[in-house]
């Protein structure tokens, strides 16, 4: 997040205190696993809008961040936050040619990955029993995309942040 005004900044970061607070709010127990991946999806976003404003590192700290709020194993989440960033990173050009409903295709592809990553890491720490209702959440995401891509993108607009 080196260019640009502080400003733009700010919003970028209220943007992702508004996520891991949705990636926080208590939900009853037969709905846990439909809640979207919402840092991701943002991840997504400003590194599809803004990769010279917000990257790879950005992803890490963020996923730090989400990773000390879940109370899960430092690390895990900036790994995996970490790698969709890189990989959004090395596709955005084409990403943003893509009508929402084709983007929806791919982020469902890296919130699955996302997520594999992400259980996968927490299978190794010894954390996490094996069964497939992690995937639920890359469905959901991916459905949400296309809201979560208008309202960000007319924060954008709205603030001028380039």
């Amino acid at each position: 997040m080196s260019q640009g005004s502080p400003g733009g900044r700010m919003i970028i970061l209220g943007t992702f205190i508004i996520a891991l607070m949705l990636s926080q709010i208590p939900l009853p127990r037969m709905l846990e696993w439909w809640r979207p991946e919402f840092v991701a999806l943002f991840v997504i976003y400003w590194i599809m809008a803004l990769p010279q404003r917000f990257g790879v590192g950005s992803a890490w700290i963020i996923g730090l961040l989400l990773d000390v709020l879940k109370g899960s194993v430092l690390g895990i989440n900036a790994i995996a936050l970490t790698i969709i960033a890189y990989s959004t990173l090395m596709m955005h050009k084409r990403l943003r040619m893509f009508p929402l409903w084709q983007q929806a295709f791919v982020i469902f592809g890296l919130i699955l990955i996302n997520q594999l990553i992400f259980y996968w890491l927490q299978a190794l720490a010894g954390t996490k029993a094996d069964d497939l209702q992690f995937l639920i959440p890359a469905v959901v995401s991916a459905l949400l995309w296309p809201w979560v891509f208008v309202l960000l993108r007319g924060i954008r607009r709205t603030f001028k942040i380039s």
